[in-house]
């Protein structure tokens, strides 16, 4: 019992609140959006689902019929399966790499994934989402990003640090997480993260949301 609590979605989540500025923001947007577009029956893949939290809000908010939730990590694949209960998911342990999809999804979402991949690794990633999504499709992507130099790096590392002290991190875990920007985890800029998804063949890119050190991409192939 401890053990399932320790590790419960709502726990995890409430970390990443503390960890990411406007963190349900995300999703909010991403809701609203496909809400505006699609007033049909929905195919949607979400990759490195974590929790399960994009894929609750699509099936309670959404017609959405058909949905495929992937991840890396077996263990946050036995959060999300606990937190969704509904015949229309699927929950399937695969990478954004490995990816083999023809044109099977009017949407696809995903959130903070690509900032651990190299350049080539990104292109291929986001290759094979460009692959799997359905003309007209909309491809979401939020990221971490890089400043443009060192002097708002600088500005916006601290300011992170300050929001996550004042959502009850200590000074040690604070610290720590800015310790991983470019170490652990390695953001690229906005202008370069837009080029990424235009080389890969989406036709219209666009923002559609941006806070802090995170950013919220649009791609419509």
């Amino acid at each position: 019992m401890l053990r399932k609590q320790a590790f419960s979605p709502e726990k995890y989540d409430k970390n990443i609140v503390a960890t990411l500025p406007y963190y349900e923001e995300y999703f909010k947007q991403i809701i609203e959006i496909v809400h505006t577009v699609f007033h049909t029956p929905i195919a949607w893949l979400d990759i490195g689902c974590g929790t399960g939290k994009m894929a609750d809000m699509a099936i309670k908010n959404l017609q959405a019929e058909n949905m495929i939730c992937c991840d890396n990590s077996r263990q946050m694949l036995k959060i999300a399966k606990e937190r969704v209960c509904s015949s229309k998911v699927d929950f399937r342990e695969t990478p954004i790499q490995n990816l083999q999809y023809d044109s099977d999804f009017d949407v696809i979402t995903a959130i903070l994934i690509t900032h651990y991949l190299k350049h080539e690794e990104r292109i291929a990633s986001i290759t094979n989402c460009y692959n799997a999504i359905k003309e007209n499709g909309l491809f979401f992507t939020v990221e971490n990003f890089a400043p443009n130099n060192d002097i708002f790096k600088r500005l916006y590392l601290e300011r992170w640090k300050n929001y996550q002290y004042e959502n009850g991190k200590s000074e040690e875990e604070c610290q720590s997480h800015v310790l991983r920007y470019n170490t652990e985890y390695f953001p690229v800029t906005i202008t370069e993260q837009i080029h990424v998804l235009q080389e890969c063949g989406f036709r219209n890119v666009e923002i559609f949301w941006c806070s802090y050190m995170q950013v919220g991409i649009l791609g419509i192939k």
